[in-house]
């Protein structure tokens, strides 16, 4: 396991996060408006929904990679090597996430009586002119990406709690298995608990905004915090030097 001498900062996160964006503004971009468009798959099916939307989080960590290696001119790939490389594993998380929304669903559904909402995790058409029929573009894509906020909540809650933050680029960027990758990342989290509570709590918070007043930019927060998963490991797990909090 990597020495961890230093903490880290989430301010020092948030401005490498966001230098990525400077670094490739058309790639970062570009992968944002891709995440926008796979997001409408859930007015077509919930659970296609929830597995694009997961997919798309945990590509966009390999997209993350993808740029800084391309920046630092480092072994040269091109952007299919990072979306080859991120997709089997992101598969597999974006499959776990959905199996665990579809039994709490069950679950709910069962208890309550409403039998019907089984099939429609699995499609729902909502796509009709009433729905479409709002009064600004603003409304008409909260509908559209209502879902999205919550599941990408769901989904940190999720690594957060029993998969480990750091444990997808360990097991992606170092091939570790996930027991290992989950003790490592657990380490590193309570090495910097203070960092990682800010970063969360400045995502959740940015999830509330995007469901409400700034729906448009619900992919570039995906991006976002794809970069953010990227980053982080990468100060504690690749990084020389850390800085000092």
């Amino acid at each position: 396991m990597k020495n961890i001498k230093k903490k880290l900062k989430f301010t020092h996160w948030l401005q490498q996060s966001l230098w990525f964006i400077k670094l490739s503004p058309r790639i970062w971009f570009g992968y944002s408006v891709v995440v926008g468009i796979m997001l409408v798959l859930g007015k077509i099916s919930l659970a296609m929904g929830i597995f694009a939307a997961v997919t798309s989080l945990f590509v966009g960590v390999g997209v993350a990679k993808y740029i800084d290696m391309k920046t630092n001119s480092e072994t040269p790939v091109g952007l299919i090597w990072a979306v080859n490389k991120s997709l089997p594993l992101a598969i597999l998380a974006a499959g776990s996430i959905v199996l665990c929304w579809f039994v709490f669903m069950l679950i709910a559904s069962l208890l309550s009586g409403e039998y019907y909402k089984i099939p429609q995790f699995f499609f729902h058409w909502e796509f009709t002119p009433e729905n479409l029929n709002r009064e600004t573009t603003r409304d008409v894509v909260s509908w559209m990406y209502s879902y999205a906020n919550v599941t990408l909540i769901f989904t940190l809650l999720m690594l957060t709690s029993f998969v480990g933050w750091f444990s997808h680029p360990l097991m992606l960027f170092k091939n570790n298995r996930w027991s290992e990758a989950k003790e490592q990342s657990d380490y590193a989290v309570s090495r910097n608990q203070g960092a990682m509570y800010k970063m969360l709590g400045f995502v959740f918070l940015e999830a509330v905004l995007c469901s409400t007043l700034t729906p448009l930019l619900t992919p570039v927060l995906f991006m976002l915090v794809s970069t953010f998963m990227y980053v982080s490991y990468k100060s504690i797990f690749e990084a020389e030097a850390v800085v000092e909090d």
